[in-house]
């Protein structure tokens, strides 16, 4: 993901530490002085003018910066180095953001009307309102609470652990993972994440299931305070809940929005339903009936990832036909002794490759790619930009997994948007909407297709049967198709929170009616509202929307689909591979540059002459796969 800090979209600079090794000396974040008094533009008496709003939006662009560059060493520190030091420089640095961007917002409403604004002043005033994905209260006090309380739940979820007693499924585990020496045998989320994705006990599995989500539970008053105070907020510049102001920076209404959201689900769910229905199918051959009940949810802790959002690492029990041509990455890259930076520069040899400029030595010298031994760090994987002066990094505690190369590819997705929008005014440095910046990354991780991975020496051979074809678009539905329910309910829950349609009370209740029946999933274990199964996941804590995930969901197959034609594929949507291309490279630097410059219907046209999302794309891809699964299906009972 982009690393999206807790305030605000863009603030989301760093400053590296540790030269990208595992326990490198970290020197101390250069610290500002406090913020003086803001310095937004002096309130106009008269109407404003066209002039007025120029020297306006100079300001905020100047301030904005100087808020930014200080605060980017307090998170990245934060992130890297997980003390009640470094929470409380983070939450001072956030707490500032919040009090100026609460003064301006309500500002630029008023410039906004001006009729003759300069296009560009016009789109930064727009931008403006959205700057922030928590709005302060007015209150100084409930201002520093909350920004107090985001900096804390962030930090407990890097923090936590799953501490197993003598003698469970999971002691061997323990023994495998954790430090001899350590004086708790406590496991982590990507310990925990490992063990769901290798295990085939039922039971070990559930108990690494529930040990995760268990630790979520601290979390819960946390979180409901900080909704009190977060809805304060958005009420301060004009939105009736959180929720729709998030929703509201699409460039359209938050209703629209989320009937676009509702549109798109509607023509993804039929291929879903039949992927859902053939791994119940293979689920029940694997831990039999009393486990994988007939149209019933499949129990989360069966699909080889902690949410059930990915659900490649239970490969060798959906493997659709046995005996094709391995396609087993991840073994592979073990055995050739892959280190965490191969993995990453794999992911830039392929931008290098579509003509993008290569990543600069700072990128390699202040990078986090391991996980240290000495401390406590977020090692959910993010990218960072800066002081917005093109000085990049990844956070990422590398496993040597195909799923990692691919999350490389992911993240430096984001590293080249910073690369070739930060010329732009700093309102400007965006994706053309969230999902944009997602969906980078991931589109040109779809050419990363079985020919691209004979190239690199990581498979023998490249199927050429229709066994192997199918097998081929099973992987890639069991990483893509999966996630597209929970990559929609994670916020439709948050919403329906915020909005108040779900109180405090039923938090978990409307969690797991959600995942029951959007996603077709149960909890392996008894919940109740003494959890906070939500606050499981890291978005939840860190306040970073969900949706934007969804849409690049779709939009990677969209902009798959035009980068192929502008490198003159011909054939079947899932055999293009773009590698090398610098047609597409020059297509694809375009649409990058411009940013958040223009509408985001704007940068998808420039790209792929479509103005609007389109899952038509995805239908395109799978065809082979979905006609394949409803013969596979015919004598099952789909649904639940």
């Amino acid at each position: 993901m982009r690393r999206l800090a807790l305030i605000s979209a863009p603030f989301v600079l760093a400053v590296a530490c540790g030269g990208g090794g595992a326990t490198g000396p970290c020197p101390a974040a250069p610290v500002a002085p406090p913020p003086a008094p803001v310095a937004s533009a002096a309130p106009v008496a008269k109407a404003p003018t066209v002039d007025d709003a120029v020297r306006f939006v100079a300001e905020v662009d100047k301030e904005l910066r100087r808020l930014w560059t200080w605060g980017s060493p307090a998170s990245w520190v934060k992130q890297n180095f997980i003390t009640d030091d470094t929470n409380a420089l983070s939450a001072d640095a956030e707490e500032a953001n919040m009090a100026y961007l609460g003064k301006v917002i309500p500002e630029a409403a008023r410039y906004r009307k001006i009729p003759g604004l300069p296009p560009d002043v016009l789109r930064q005033l727009e931008l403006l309102e959205h700057a922030t994905s928590l709005p302060a209260p007015d209150d100084a006090k409930k201002r520093a609470d909350l920004a107090k309380l985001s900096v804390e739940m962030d930090s407990m979820y890097g923090a936590a652990k799953y501490c197993p007693k003598a003698d469970t499924r999971l002691t061997k585990w323990v023994k495998k993972l954790v430090d001899p020496k350590a004086k708790e045998k406590c496991l982590t989320i990507d310990d925990l994440s490992k063990i769901i994705a290798e295990e085939r006990d039922e039971a070990a599995l559930r108990e690494a299931w529930g040990g995760w989500h268990d630790a979520a539970r601290p979390m819960r008053p946390m979180w409901e305070r900080f909704v009190v105070l977060a809805n304060e907020g958005a009420r301060t510049i004009g939105y009736p809940d959180l929720g729709k102001l998030w929703n509201s920076g699409f460039d359209m209404t938050a209703e629209a929005f989320e009937q676009d959201v509702e549109r798109l689900w509607s023509e993804l769910k039929p291929l879903y339903d039949q992927l859902h229905c053939y791994a119940r199918a293979r689920l029940r051959g694997k831990y039999g009936k009393d486990v994988v009940k007939d149209h019933a949810p499949i129990p989360a802790h069966l699909l080889g990832n902690m949410w059930a959002q990915d659900w490649a690492n239970a490969w060798d029990v959906l493997e659709p036909y046995k005996g094709q041509p391995s396609l087993d990455v991840t073994k592979v890259m073990k055995a050739k002794k892959w280190d965490e930076r191969k993995v990453v520069a794999t992911a830039e040899g392929f931008f290098v490759g579509l003509g993008l400029d290569p990543l600069p030595k700072t990128f390699w010298e202040r990078s986090l790619f391991e996980k240290p031994k000495d401390r406590e760090v977020v090692c959910h994987a993010s990218a960072w930009d800066v002081i917005f002066s093109d000085d990049l990094r990844v956070k990422m505690c590398v496993q040597i997994t195909e799923e990692d190369l691919l999350t490389a590819h992911h993240e430096l997705g984001h590293v080249y948007y910073f690369h070739y929008y930060h010329q732009l005014p700093i309102l400007l440095q965006e994706g053309a909407n969230k999902g944009f910046h997602e969906g980078i990354g991931d589109t040109l991780a779809l050419s990363v297709t079985p020919a691209y991975l004979k190239e690199l020496g990581l498979i023998a051979k490249v199927p050429d049967s229709e066994k192997g074809e199918i097998n081929v678009l099973m992987r890639m539905a069991l990483q893509k198709i999966s996630f597209m329910p929970f990559g929609k309910l994670v916020d439709q829950w948050r919403w329906q929170v915020f909005s108040g349609q779900t109180p405090p009370s039923k938090y978990v209740e409307a969690w797991w009616a959600l995942r029951t029946k959007v996603q077709g999933v149960s909890p392996p274990a008894p919940r109740s509202e003494q959890d906070f199964d939500p606050g499981a996941k890291y978005h939840v804590p860190a306040n970073t929307s969900y949706t934007r995930y969804f849409l690049a969901g779709v939009y990677q197959f969209q902009f798959h689909r035009a980068l192929c034609a502008a490198a003159g594929h011909e054939g079947p949507l899932h055999t293009c591979s773009i590698a090398g291309s610098k047609a597409a490279g020059d297509k694809l630097r375009a649409m990058l540059q411009m940013g958040a410059s223009k509408p985001w219907p704007e940068a998808m046209k420039a790209l792929t002459g479509q103005d609007k999302a389109d899952a038509t794309a995805i239908l395109d891809y799978f065809a082979p796969l979905q006609k394949w699964l409803k013969e596979q299906n015919a004598k099952e009972q789909c649904g639940w």
